[in-house]
């Protein structure tokens, strides 16, 4: 799971950090609404976690900025507790969950994998599935038709994040990013590599992923 919390609290930031990080989860930051909009525009991420009060751009304004963009990203927004009109607002831009402050930190993190358990649509148990394609990202399996695979960690990764979104061209740069992060000198040489040897995995099946040429790559149907 990859969550972007955009807070300008650096306590929190630290706390919400080390908490993830101890339950498996990757976490960005930006400290300003500026940079959480250039980060949230990236549309990588499984959640974000936006504080309505930020310096230079107001949380309200990266959701609407982001829903926009047709970025359906689950957003969980943190707010005052005397800002009711500010959470109506929210929920009516596009919001999916809010949280006043101050709050749970243990309880955060259960509203956030409430969100990413909603965001799937096509989820069997701990499964993901596209047509005759299941990917089971406990034990990094793919399956198609009678066939297993075992996939590498980030061949895993590649096709969690293809396989979620069936349809949805992702760029070059949303796939390093996604998979090795914000500053990795990683070249896109590496991502040719496991789109080939998924392409491979999938041959038996009705599944296929397609190059979008100058721009990326979209899981389809063949």
């Amino acid at each position: 799971m990859k969550v972007l919390l955009v807070e300008d609290e650096k306590k929190l930031i630290g706390a919400l950090k080390y908490l993830f990080e101890k339950n498996n989860i990757n976490l960005d930051f930006a400290e300003d609404g500026e940079e959480g909009l250039l980060f949230a525009e990236k549309d990588i991420y499984d959640v974000i976690i936006l504080d309505i009060m930020l310096p230079k751009i107001s949380g309200l304004e990266i959701l609407k900025n982001i829903r926009k963009q047709k970025n359906s990203t689950p957003v969980l927004m943190l707010t005052a507790k005397d800002t009711i009109e500010d959470r109506v607002k929210g929920l009516d831009l596009g919001a999916d969950d809010y949280l006043i402050k101050p709050f749970a930190i243990e309880e955060l993190l259960a509203r956030v994998r409430s969100l990413t358990r909603r965001k799937e649509k096509d989820f069997i148990g701990d499964m993901l599935k596209y047509l005759d394609v299941v990917y089971d990202g406990k034990n990094f399996l793919l399956k198609t038709n009678n066939n297993t695979f075992d996939l590498t960690k980030k061949e895993g990764e590649l096709m969690e994040m293809l396989i979620k979104r069936p349809g949805q061209v992702f760029t070059r740069e949303q796939i390093i990013d996604r998979l090795w992060g914000l500053e990795t000198d990683v070249s896109e040489n590496n991502i040719e590599i496991y789109i080939h040897h998924l392409r491979k995995k999938l041959k038996s099946s009705r599944v296929e992923i397609k190059t979008v040429r100058g721009i990326g790559y979209s899981l389809g149907e063949k």
